[in-house]
């Protein structure tokens, strides 16, 4: 197969995974790393060269994608020890997916911008499946020219580009607020479906005329599903939605604005952290609310 290009993903978890098998089957060349040597493992196996570094990857790439949990993480892996920003090429452009504060996504562009390296601020939603085949959203700010530069990549990892604009942290504010309704959707799913129990319906009945009617929600439905089998194996960690709604309620607190509902969900993935649930599916809202 010929080679489109090479892109170094750091941070191959479910969704860097995803990305990486997506670019590998259409052709590129993909470089990874990850804390995690069985993840880099699994991707060598799938045709993906495994670095030890961040370095390593990012070295004289003209594209690098960064796919880890959080501003820290994403500070270490670029600016750390065997960090990625010594190594890239000049003019080269670091994509930042993980979902963080528009102030650190801001923080780390002045950064790189000081080495000469664009920032393409593209935090991505849908789960690992759509990363993988490519039907993921990616919310894209950067300036228009950077945007061009490396269009066939940003396309190459989805179908469903969101072109926020050029302003370097609207990607980040954007993903906020659609992962703050994500949680309200899912605490009211679960709250509903918990309802459902302590009334004595069936609930996969109950589902099933909900996904039919108006309190259908996509991530309601999907999580759903799986807490009435009983399936929390992790596939979005609860952490995750704990940390974006503390996020989206700090962005909002900043911007002046209080809403009646982020902050409660907020406070009900909170609570699922303090109880222990931290290593389970976000699907575990249920667990809490029905127990």
């Amino acid at each position: 197969m010929h080679t489109v290009g090479t892109v170094g993903i750091i941070g191959v978890g479910n969704m860097g995974a995803g990305m990486a098998a997506n670019l590998l089957s259409q052709g590129w060349a993909v470089r990874v790393h990850d804390i995690d040597r069985a993840k880099v493992e699994a991707m060598r196996m799938l045709g993906a060269a495994a670095c030890a570094s961040a370095a390593d990857v990012a070295r004289d790439l003209s594209a690098l994608i960064v796919c880890v949990v959080d501003a820290d993480q994403t500070c270490d892996v670029l600016f750390g020890t065997d960090g990625a920003a010594e190594t890239l090429a000049g003019g080269a452009a670091v994509m930042l997916c993980p979902t963080i504060a528009p102030g650190d996504t801001e923080q780390i562009a002045a950064q790189l911008a000081q080495q000469g390296i664009a920032t393409i601020d593209a935090p991505m939603s849908g789960g690992p499946a759509r990363a993988r085949d490519g039907s993921m959203s990616l919310m894209v700010a950067c300036a228009e020219s950077v945007f061009e530069a490396h269009r066939t990549l940003i396309e190459a990892l989805s179908r469903k580009v969101f072109r926020i604009g050029e302003r370097v942290g609207d990607g980040a504010r954007t993903k906020l607020v659609n992962n703050m309704l994500a949680a309200i959707n899912l605490v009211g799913a679960a709250e509903a479906m918990a309802l459902a129990q302590r009334l004595g319906l069936d609930l996969e009945t109950t589902l099933d005329v909900i996904e039919q009617s108006s309190g259908q929600s996509w991530i309601g439905a999907d999580r759903m599903r799986r807490a009435i089998e009983g399936d929390y194996a992790p596939r979005a960690h609860m952490t995750l939605l704990a940390k974006d709604t503390r996020l989206a309620i700090e962005a909002a607190v900043a911007a002046g604005f209080e809403g009646p509902l982020g902050a409660s969900a907020r406070d009900v993935f909170a609570r699922a952290v303090d109880e222990g649930l931290t290593e389970l599916d976000d699907a575990a809202i249920f667990k809490l609310l029905s127990s």
